[in-house]
C-alpha cells in the first residue's frame, strides 16, 4: 500500500473475536478499517455511504445472508471478499468469481486475497 493512500476496508462480521482478529490483520496490512458491522442493516448503511476500496464479508451475519450487501458493494465497484467456513460452494452463482477466504484463515491468506482483490485500485501495492 502506498503510505499516502490507505485502502478503506469494510469488515462485516458478527462474531466479536473474529472481527477483532480480521481488524488487526487488515490494519497490519496497512489498510484503514470501516466498521466493523455486526448486523446487515449496519453493513448496508456503510456499504451505501462510505468511501470503500474493499470489503470482507462474513457470509452469515447474525442469521442473515450478506449477499444484498455484496450486491450493493459490487454495484459501487468495491472489491468484495467473502469469509466463510463453507467455501465457495455456499455462494450463489452470481458470486462465482468473487474471492473467498476459507475460515479459519491465516494472515498470509488474508494478505494475498486482499492484494488480489485490490489489484489495479488506487491503493494497489503494485501501483505504490
Amino acid at each position: 500500500m502506498s503510505r499516502d493512500q490507505k485502502c478503506r476496508v469494510l469488515i462485516v462480521e458478527d462474531e466479536a473475536m473474529i472481527s477483532m482478529l480480521i481488524e488487526d490483520m487488515v490494519m497490519d496490512f496497512g489498510s484503514e478499517i470501516v466498521g466493523p458491522a455486526s448486523k446487515i442493516d449496519q453493513a448496508m448503511a456503510l456499504a451505501k455511504e462510505e468511501a470503500l476500496d474493499a470489503a470482507i464479508l462474513d457470509v452469515n451475519v447474525d442469521g442473515e445472508a450478506v449477499f444484498c450487501v455484496a450486491d450493493t458493494l459490487i454495484e459501487r465497484s468495491v472489491a468484495v471478499i467473502f469469509a466463510t467456513g463453507y467455501g465457495s460452494r455456499g455462494l450463489p452463482d452470481r458470486f462465482r468469481d468473487t474471492p473467498v477466504l476459507a475460515k479459519p484463515f491465516s494472515y498470509a491468506d488474508l494478505a494475498t486475497t486482499l492484494e488480489t482483490a485490490l489489484a489495479g485500485s488506487p491503493c494497489d501495492t503494485a501501483s505504490a
